[in-house]
């Protein structure tokens, strides 16, 4: 059985908005590089560690679009 329109909605959400995590990822990991060139090592690193709860939401929200698309996620249309 396939998704209906609202769970193929859901799932390219998720997708948009986890590769819009991948990108500002990796233009902040640009950031640090050109900050750690500079010597400013401190903000650099704050840099990376907003990379890596980029990737982490990435990830989460690539996973719930699996979910989605496996159905264990569903969505339907309410009355409200």
């Amino acid at each position: 059985m396939g998704l209906n329109k609202l769970e193929q909605d859901l799932k390219r959400d998720l997708q948009g908005v986890a590769s819009d995590l991948k990108w500002s990822a990796v233009e902040l990991l640009r950031i640090a590089e050109r900050l750690s060139l500079a010597g400013n090592e401190a903000d650099a690193q704050a840099v990376l560690k907003m990379c890596a709860v980029f990737h982490d939401g990435e990830d989460r929200l690539v996973g719930y679009a699996d979910e989605v698309r496996d159905q264990r996620i569903t969505r339907a249309k309410t009355d409200s």
